[in-house]
């Protein structure tokens, strides 16, 4: 069979998702097609050879509305002949879009194609597609009459059920700044941020090329200062086994940014010229527990090693959204995973997480860490909305 391979990643430096954040003023359609562009220029390659671009989005409402995959193929100035979809698996869309691109290539569908994510938390507000409106419908409502809880409820709950304590929560997330931090002033995501012009208060203009989210002045003792951001009295009645732990500081914040991965055939990669860096080995997806709603990356997991025919102890790096410290936390010890192959330069708690967009990120730091270290294999999975879970396993060439 084909190898279907990734011959480069590109993602921007993370903003801020509110007003006055850095890409605030950045319509997203002009996120996405940065790294569009982005790719195609810095492989010398003719967009018109592209067979289609996937895109992962979970807002997709207002700016971010009417297939921004589309839209932002022909913002980047790619010919009318390369088609695009925007698809939404919460917050693995764009990882989602790199499974749906690389099985097309290993089905023969696609010789070439981009997989790539968008969000702006700013310019469309997390939730924005529901108009105030209900969207689980009276039969899902029969099934969990007391409701399903949001995501901030779901990492209380996995908090209590593991065990893990406040403490534990911020140490995570400290280290989390800390790695990010590092990596940062070692240049380590100089291979795969490319710059987002943006407009300065003064009217200047300015490139954004440093991730905005990054705090590395923050510690433990700072963060233990914090309160639980999702108490409520109702709440607290319907689940008394919660101790409450989750801050803003354990928390991924909201945040605004664009990624993209250049996918094709290993044959076609060669005769254009092109080094495959890594292939994909194998894809899982798993559904679990939608009030717990976080805990699928452990059967993903469990899924994607066995169909590898892999141990947890022969993947060289793990990369494991921090929508919520408890995630990786709770993966790791249920994995058995060793601590220090996890986000080893840093996670969404420092890093962000731009929803759509955090999936084909999370695969180009992967990738450009495997490569720096001389790792192997790979493996990535994020929790998603409605208790699912993709992951990934890539192999380094």
């Amino acid at each position: 069979m084909e190898n279907a391979v990734i011959v480069d990643g590109v993602r921007t430096a993370s903003g801020r998702g509110k007003p006055g954040g850095a890409l605030s003023e950045t319509h997203p359609v002009e996120l996405l097609a940065t790294v569009l562009k982005a790719l195609i220029a810095r492989n010398d390659l003719d967009p018109a050879l592209v067979d289609d671009v996937i895109a992962g989005c979970v807002d997709q409402a207002g700016e971010q509305a009417v297939n921004i995959g589309r839209t932002a193929v022909l913002s980047a100035g790619f010919p009318e002949s390369v088609p695009a979809t925007t698809i939404d698996r919460q917050c693995g869309s764009s990882q989602q879009a790199a499974h749906f691109a690389a099985q097309g290539v290993l089905a023969g569908a696609y010789d070439i194609v981009i997989a790539a994510g968008v969000e702006s938390m700013s310019r469309v507000p997390m939730g924005s597609t529901t108009f105030g409106k209900d969207p689980n419908g009276p039969s899902l409502h029969a099934r969990y009459p007391e409701g399903l809880a949001h995501q901030g409820i779901g990492a209380e709950l996995v908090s209590a059920r593991w065990k893990i304590n406040r403490e534990d929560l911020d140490i995570f997330s400290a280290r989390s700044h800390q790695l990010a931090a590092a990596s940062v002033a070692a240049g380590d995501f100089a291979g795969e941020i490319v710059p987002v012009e943006i407009t300065l208060p003064d009217g200047t203009t300015a490139q954004h090329t440093v991730d905005e989210t990054v705090r590395a002045t923050t510690t433990v003792e700072t963060l233990a200062k914090l309160k639980p951001s999702f108490y409520t009295e109702a709440y607290a009645a319907r689940f008394p086994e919660i101790t409450w732990n989750i801050t803003p500081g354990n928390s991924s914040p909201l945040t605004d940014g664009a990624s993209a991965v250049l996918i094709m055939s290993e044959t076609r990669a060669n005769k254009l010229g092109l080094r495959p860096r890594a292939r994909f080995h194998t894809f899982a997806l798993a559904g679990d527990d939608p009030l717990l709603m976080l805990t699928a990356p452990i059967p993903a997991t469990r899924k994607a090693l066995k169909r590898a025919g892999l141990s947890i102890d022969d993947i060289d790096a793990f990369e494991v959204n921090e929508a919520f410290a408890p995630v990786p936390l709770m993966w790791a010890r249920d994995t058995g995973a060793d601590p220090a192959k996890l986000n080893p330069r840093g996670g969404a708690i420092a890093l962000g997480h731009p929803l759509g967009g955090s999936g084909t990120r999370l695969l180009t730091t992967m990738l450009n860490y495997l490569e720096a270290t001389g790792g192997r294999y790979g493996l990535q999975t994020m929790c998603e909305g409605g208790g699912m879970a993709n992951a990934t396993i890539i192999e380094r060439l």
